[in-house]
């Protein structure tokens, strides 16, 4: 392969088999192996990871978006899909289409005894908030996936004034 085909390979192409997987866990709930695909590649606006849940575990929190969409690729194993407060089946070939806003809460469960691998593509459109139902918090980004980025976590019950702070 030639040098430019070499670079744009590189700006183009991952093999989600060949990246290094970083684990999540947070016992007793979660317990995923997840590599981020489009880090360090040409895309703009788009996301992917390869999600590998743990028997009997979950990949993320309930959270829902209020500006991304995401999409699930089910590629092995078999689970739940937490949606709008209901449980729905999923597995390997299922493809689940998340729409950005309030009605859309998800996550997905591994009720299996087997892992559950699943492909989440997402438009990374910022800024964004993302609230989580269960624990009351939400999440402000702004800017693009590397420094300089604006991540606040905090409480939907906790409110400043205006005000507050201002000379």
């Amino acid at each position: 392969m030639n040098e430019r085909a070499q670079r744009l390979r590189d700006q183009l192409i991952r093999n989600f088999d060949d990246l290094p997987k970083e684990r999540e866990l947070r016992a007793p709930l979660y317990d995923t192996m997840c590599a981020h695909l489009a880090r360090g590649t040409a895309a703009q606006a788009l996301g992917m990871a390869i999600d590998i849940v743990a028997p009997g575990m979950r990949g993320c929190p309930y959270h829902l978006h209020h500006v991304q969409e995401e999409a699930f690729v089910i590629l092995e194993g078999r689970g739940m899909l937490r949606v709008a407060g209901e449980l729905l089946k999923i597995g390997a070939g299922d493809v689940a289409f998340l729409p950005a806003g309030p009605d859309y809460p998800h996550q997905i469960i591994n009720t299996s005894d087997a892992p559950l691998k699943y492909l989440s593509i997402s438009t990374q459109t910022r800024p964004e908030i993302v609230e989580y139902p269960d624990s009351g918090k939400y999440l402000a980004i702004a800017g693009a996936s590397g420094p300089p980025r604006f991540d606040r976590m905090g409480r939907l019950d906790t409110d400043l004034d205006y005000w507050e702070g201002e000379p």
